[in-house]
């Protein structure tokens, strides 16, 4: 329809929701799903009402002041804000949604995968195979440390956080957990709450960290804070690589402190730390915490439902801004 609203698309989407973008609106896709430079985005969408992001592009107060004042939305294929500024958007009358609670189950799977990977040394171990040299078996080879009854902390205990604390009870986990409120009974089901991060480290065997990339999350795993962890403690973060002190991670890995980590997300993801790829005691993962057919598909369809609500004069479900 010529009077459809025209919707830039930054990155290749599930075909579902490609095919239901172009049924309902003017769409332009990026068909060879490239990482857009700034001046890029900026020309495809001068004849765009709306933008369907990522976190792959940043929406910096200086891109958010260039962009066309046709522009009403930018409706984001993420549960995380943290590449928008916010009050940018705001101060240009621009509606901020994303796509909250659909990521849950798939990213609480990738928890649990981190945090296996790490304690049993699944890195390693895939690599002696895959490079030939796996020579033999002793009762000393590859000994990893048990998942099955030990002491879980969590950072953040939304729809995430609370989906994995789920999953951890089925090891027998005792679950801990550091939130900016205490949860209501029901949803904490029987977890342990601290109100203040250092008090719940010295209880985490593990350590997952579920809360949003903000400006006061940034470095929130310090060096300082992994003191605090047991010796031999391993940490995951499926969250934001913002939220780590890199250095102080590798640091911990390499002297011991820390047993081994487990991370799908890094700071300047895709090019991460190489320190990172020279410790054994890492198992890590390309950013796949929400990569499922059906998830991705979720998001994709909560996005639409946002654009659609703000094209029809409704209050999008999910406005951040």
């Amino acid at each position: 329809m010529t009077d459809s609203p025209v919707v830039l698309i930054t990155r290749k989407l599930p075909e579902a929701v490609e095919r239901r973008l172009a049924r309902d609106y003017r769409p332009l896709f990026n068909s060879q799903d490239r990482r857009y430079a700034t001046d890029e985005l900026l020309e495809l969408a001068a004849g765009a009402d709306a933008i369907v992001a990522t976190h792959t592009e940043s929406f910096s107060r200086d891109v958010i002041a260039r962009l066309p004042e046709r522009v009403r939305a930018i409706a984001n294929f993420s549960v995380g804000v943290d590449h928008v500024d916010l009050d940018a958007a705001r101060e240009r009358g621009i509606t901020v949604t994303n796509t909250p609670e659909v990521l849950a189950n798939a990213t609480a799977e990738i928890t649990m995968l981190l945090m296996l990977g790490a304690a049993r040394r699944a890195s390693e171990g895939e690599r002696l195979i895959r490079e030939n040299r796996w020579r033999s078996w002793s009762p000393s080879f590859m000994v990893g440390v048990e998942v099955t009854g030990k002491r879980l902390g969590i950072v953040g205990m939304g729809g995430v956080g609370r989906a994995t604390a789920k999953r951890a009870r089925g090891f027998d986990m005792e679950v801990h957990y550091h939130n900016r409120r205490r949860l209501p009974a029901e949803l904490e089901a029987g977890a342990i709450y601290h109100e203040s991060l250092e008090q719940m480290l010295p209880q985490c065997d593990f350590l997952a960290l579920h809360c949003p990339g903000l400006p006061e999350t940034r470095d929130l795993l310090n060096a300082e804070r992994i003191a605090l962890l047991p010796d031999g403690a391993i940490v995951v973060n499926a969250a934001r690589g913002t939220i780590v002190d890199e250095p102080a991670l590798i640091d911990a890995l390499r002297s011991g402190k820390l047993a081994a980590a487990g991370l799908d997300v890094f700071k300047n993801e895709p090019d991460i730390d190489p320190a990172f790829r020279e410790l054994d005691n890492v198992f890590l993962l390309p950013h796949i915490g929400s990569a499922t057919r059906e998830t991705r598909d979720a998001m994709g369809f909560r996005v639409l439902e946002n654009l659609d609500a703000i094209f029809a004069g409704r209050e999008p479900r999910d406005r951040v801004v």
